[in-house]
């Protein structure tokens, strides 16, 4: 927080420092390696797609890669469990959007960041968390980190070829565009995604 560096170069040392972060953190959730850096791609496709500055498409990204920080923060055996959760667990697991702010929010270069983890879960139509706040009072970077986040973490069956489960899962968001998403947000990944030449989730 203290170097005094040109804008640019400032954003590469924090991009490379929170890099080096989510690597740990894909250690430390092996089950979900890599998800964070995904999630930043798609994130970052969005974002250009709504004509986020330079400024906010680097915020966004820094918030991408380290949105599930505050897991560290849970019991083991919560975060591990692969079984359903009893309600009071299931409750334990919500906080974990707003513990990560709380975790990264004295880092003065990650206060903007940590506004957009905490509010990664909250849905379009106000029955999200932690807060349950509705449509445009969800900062518009958590918005898209949501969609980015629940993109990559769809599951489909049997393990079809990337470009199949991707389809799937644009059809899956657009489902829930209006109640859990900004269904103006769905729309513009699906547009861009439809004219991207990369594939930003493929490993």
């Amino acid at each position: 927080d203290r170097l005094r560096l040109p804008v640019a170069s400032r954003r590469d040392v924090e991009s490379i420092l929170v890099r080096q972060v989510s690597k740990e953190l894909d250690r430390a959730l092996p089950w979900q390696s890599g998800h964070g850096r995904r999630t930043a791609a798609i994130a970052g496709l969005i974002g250009q797609a709504v004509g986020l500055t330079p400024g906010e498409l680097h915020h966004l990204t820094l918030a991408s890669l380290l949105h599930d920080i505050g897991l560290l923060m849970l019991p083991a055996h919560l975060v591990e469990s692969r079984e359903p959760l009893e309600p009071e667990s299931y409750v334990a697991i919500q906080n974990h959007s707003r513990l990560g702010a709380t975790l990264l929010e004295p880092f003065l270069f990650l206060r903007e960041a940590s506004m957009l983890i905490a509010h990664h879960h909250e849905r379009w139509d106000g029955s999200g968390y932690p807060y349950g706040i509705r449509g445009e009072f969800i900062p518009l970077g958590a918005r898209i980190l949501s969609i980015a986040d629940a993109f990559d973490a769809i599951q489909v069956p049997n393990g079809p070829c990337p470009d199949i489960r991707n389809n799937i899962a644009l059809r899956i968001l657009r489902v829930s565009s209006g109640t859990q998403f900004d269904p103006a947000l769905v729309e513009a990944l699906c547009s861009r995604w439809l004219l991207s030449p990369f594939r930003p989730v493929s490993p």
